[in-house]
């Protein structure tokens, strides 16, 4: 085994061998290891109790399967530069460095309309100041500006190695089988077409690797309904962003008992309510990297004896795990029955104490999710027939099946008190 490799140990994908370059001095920085106290799958824990697993290994996992997919393109022609392969393994560790406590649930909700993407380029940049040029290659691939374009999609497409690696690994840890794919099929049928993985190059996968794709979009759709937005997920995602909103709301007008205890730095953030205008700002960037899940579950905590009503119902609900209902509806409701349920909810919140005029809509959230498992208009994927010639994935496979993946579902939700009964 070369000297200057460091070999992990990894329950999903085997062993990951990490270059004692670059990518050890990135996996040792104040960036990376914050992963280690982002839950992956936010609040999804309250719902899969095995599913504790954080941001960290999501990022390992992945550059190692990027890693093995550069092995396979090397073995089929394609040349892969030291440079190149270093870069593109360190963009990929460092894509969701930008993501807020709890992943997902707490998106836009610290640093105001900024997506997590947005925030792990700001720290990126930042970061080239320490770790040297060699970024400057890895910001192009993170912002798919790269002149080769398949070191792009291997880090953002509709068969990335992001996508691949959290299908696996959340797929094994909160135990649906139905997000199991063939990850090594994959790797071992993707490909550079043409090989010499110019500017006009494009990922691909192999004709005979067809079917492990059509699998990887299955399980995408699969796995979004019954983990990503599973019912009892929703619930406590609005629980969580409800108590933030009324801790915000607090702090806006001056009520800083109610919120004591509150982390100091997440109080920075909901009380400075930086927009992306700020995310370049090294201050905001600082505070950034201090607030993890600890921080929010700490406040949580001490919320739950405020004197403010609200924000001590609502973090008690999450610490104790006496969450909403969520009912997913057959349409979306009309004004007079969204009236009828704001009044409902309102005449239990006052049994209960809470007689603030705008506490519904704390506990009242009427929503919808939505989710297509393949886009064929973005991204698309290419599929290179045994005489060399590329076609999309629809026109490829079997056509009827991968239209149905393409169906943009919409499902409407009602979240609650249980002690609630709604009129559907």
């Amino acid at each position: 085994m070369a000297r200057d490799l460091t070999v992990l140990a990894d329950p999903v994908h085997g062993f990951i061998k990490i270059p004692q370059k670059i990518i050890q001095s990135l996996l040792e920085s104040l960036e990376v290891q914050r992963l280690r106290r982002i839950k992956q799958l936010g609040m999804g824990s309250l719902v899969f109790p095995a599913a504790e697993h954080s941001r960290f290994p999501h990022a390992l996992g992945a550059m190692g399967l990027l890693s093995g997919a550069l092995d396979s393109f090397e073995a089929k022609g394609t040349r892969i530069e030291e440079e190149e392969r270093l870069t593109a393994m360190a963009a990929i560790l460092l894509h969701d460095i930008g993501h807020s406590p709890f992943s997902h649930t707490l998106e836009s909700k610290l640093i105001h309309d900024t997506k997590h993407e947005e925030i792990s380029i700001a720290l990126v940049k930042r970061l080239k100041s320490q770790m040297g040029s060699l970024l400057d290659m890895a910001i192009e691939m993170l912002e798919g500006n790269y002149e080769k374009p398949f070191f792009n999609a291997l880090i953002s497409s509709q068969l990335d190695m992001d996508r691949l690696d959290y299908l696996c690994r959340d797929s094994h840890f909160t135990g649906v089988a139905e997000g199991r794919i063939g990850v090594g099929r994959i790797l071992r049928t993707l490909c550079v077409h043409p090989a010499d993985g110019g500017s006009k190059s494009h990922l691909a996968i192999e004709s005979k690797g067809v079917y492990a794709v059509e699998n990887v979009l299955i399980a995408r759709r699969l796995m979004y309904w019954q983990v990503y937005v599973h019912k009892t997920v929703i619930a406590a995602d609005h629980a969580l962003v409800g108590a933030i909103d009324r801790a915000r709301d607090l702090i806006r007008n001056g009520d800083d008992d109610a919120v004591h205890g509150i982390s100091p730095t997440l109080y920075w953030f909901l009380k400075e309510n930086p927009d992306k205008s700020r995310v370049i700002e090294d201050q905001v960037l600082t505070r950034f990297l201090d607030l993890d899940d600890s921080e929010v579950i700490y406040s949580l905590k001490q919320w739950c004896t405020s004197n403010d009503r609200i924000l001590a119902d609502l973090s008690r609900r999450i610490i104790t795990r006496d969450l909403f209902r969520c009912t997913f509806l057959e349409e979306e409701p009309s004004d007079h029955l969204r009236e009828n349920w704001r009044d409902r909810v309102t005449h239990t919140l006052r049994k209960m104490g809470i007689t603030s005029p705008e506490a519904h809509t704390y506990y009242l959230k009427v929503g919808k999710s939505s989710h297509a498992a393949y886009k064929p208009d973005k991204n698309v994927v290419h599929v290179l027939s045994p005489q060399g010639h590329l076609s999309e994935l629809g026109q490829y496979a079997d056509g009827a099946a991968i239209n149905a993946l393409t169906k943009f579902v919409q499902k409407p939700y009602a979240c609650h008190p249980k002690t609630v009964e709604l009129e559907l």
